[in-house]
């Protein structure tokens, strides 16, 4: 099984552009690529699928704090690619706290038995990359540091200085570089990286990433080390769901409503219900549904169009009334509000709960999170501990009842609480992100509503 990690030295270290430039460079070569995310990220998952025209998958280790579950449900995709390449979160063991094994992406490499390829900023720097290097090859000896790519590189000779002193002073190879060009940098907005669906014509990037990989990095040697990941334990841990087949599932799928994880999806279907995609943006009614999936994305971003869609909006809070479960994470709270305020302009949203969501220019809240229901909820039962994730430029201003605990824990501490999440009637509605899979139960409570 060819598998490779691609790791950052430090966040911001270009790992992002030169995932993509591997990918394109692999797709190129008739490839079959594979590619996952370390993390809750939803946004990076976009570009690969674009490249790759496969979905990303998201490994994170806070929201399935199972390494059996993670490493089969890596194995599961993985089986079906010629290789498969996961790109990293932030620094190499950046994660939760200090903890270098706490959600970073050396951990997943290790689950995973993969070999870490390191990525390295070479803006202004020389000999020290060799520093930088032997500090990460010597931190975790149960790690495989296996290469290193050097991005944004000056000139060749800029190069030969950073590879010949890496090499030098550590028994780690370098397989090339990415050099400095502005037609490769990708767009950033408040919540990071601009989503695929927002940005046409990026074929142009893509090959032109691709074919610099292509010219300044061993592929070949890039190739061998994918091969040297050790072998998963075949552990396939049962997921036991009760059968919905009958029933379908409609979710919210177009550019303003995308933010799902793919397993999350699978998980569903593998109830037996039928998923139905639906746009808020352009369709005039729900499809008919006996469960409604409103994810995240950009609400404020396509504000006006939301509201000009008066018939989706009604379909929506009618489903509401007559007693359809509904759940909604984070845009799509934000879509089943009272209003959206974006530039000081306010926008009718749906109406099921009495509230406005106004955008923010910083983060509100950002990170993994435990939630506790304090009361029964569509989301879990009363006392349910739900791993979680929150990041948004947001505040909700509501006199709804909130229905969720939350804290924000750090190295063993508590570091801080709050309130948030709200239940009306069948439908439930937060700024949290989960993942099913950290408890297949989760799914069981939603769906059960169905029949309750």
């Amino acid at each position: 099984m060819k598998k490779i990690v691609i790791a950052a030295a430090s966040s911001g270290a270009g790992k992002t552009t030169v995932t993509l430039g591997i990918m394109q460079a692999l797709k190129k070569r008739g490839q079959r690529v594979q590619p996952f995310k370390v993390g809750p990220d939803y946004i990076d998952t976009n570009y690969h699928q674009a490249i790759t025209g496969v979905p990303s998958i998201n490994l994170d280790s806070f929201l399935i704090a199972d390494d059996c579950m993670l490493a089969s449900l890596f194995q599961k995709h993985a089986a079906l690619a010629d290789i498969s390449v996961i790109e990293g979160v932030m620094g190499l063991f950046d994660g939760l706290g200090i903890d270098r094994d706490n959600a970073s992406t050396s951990f997943i490499a290790k689950c995973t038995k993969t070999p870490v390829i390191l990525v390295v900023d070479g803006k202004a720097i020389s000999t020290s990359a060799a520093a930088i290097v032997a500090g990460f090859n010597s931190f975790d000896p149960e790690l495989q540091l296996a290469g290193v790519i050097v991005n944004r590189v000056a000139s060749e000779s800029h190069f030969s200085l950073i590879k010949g002193a890496i090499e030098r002073y550590t028994d780690v190879p370098v397989l090339g570089y990415l050099p400095k060009n502005s037609e490769v940098a990708l767009p950033e907005r408040h919540l990071g990286l601009v989503p695929q669906e927002e940005m046409g014509e990026l074929e142009a990037k893509w090959a032109l990433l691709g074919d610099l990989i292509e010219t300044h990095v061993d592929m070949e040697k890039l190739l061998q080390i994918s091969e040297l990941g050790g072998e998963i334990l075949n552990a396939n841990p049962k997921v036991q769901l009760p059968d919905f087949s009958g029933k379908k599932v409609a979710y919210a799928l177009d550019e303003a409503f995308h933010f799902y994880y793919q397993d999350n999806l699978a998980l569903i279907k593998s109830t037996g219900v039928e998923l139905i995609p639906f746009s808020p943006l352009e369709d005039k009614a729900l499809p008919e549904a006996d469960f409604i999936y409103i994810g995240g994305g950009f609400p404020e971003v396509f504000a006006s169009r939301l509201a000009i869609n008066y018939s989706m909006r009604e379909s929506i809070l009618a489903a509401h009334e007559n007693g359809i479960p509904i759940y909604a994470e984070c845009g799509g709270l934000m879509y089943l509000g009272t209003s959206l305020e974006v530039n000081g302009t306010l926008y009718e949203m749906v109406g099921v709960f009495a509230g406005v969501s106004k955008m923010t220019e910083r983060l509100r809240k950002f990170g993994y999170c435990f939630a506790t229901p304090a009361h029964d909820t569509l989301l879990g039962k009363t006392g349910t501990t739900i791993h979680g994730h929150e990041f948004h430029h947001s505040i909700f201003e509501t006199t709804e009842k909130t229905c969720l605990n939350l804290s924000k824990m750090r190295d063993g501490a508590v570091i801080k609480e709050w309130c948030g999440g709200y239940q009306k009637g069948n439908t439930f509605a937060s700024y949290l992100h989960i993942h099913f899979y950290q408890n297949p139960a989760i799914l069981t409570q939603m769906f059960g509503a169905m029949k309750r």
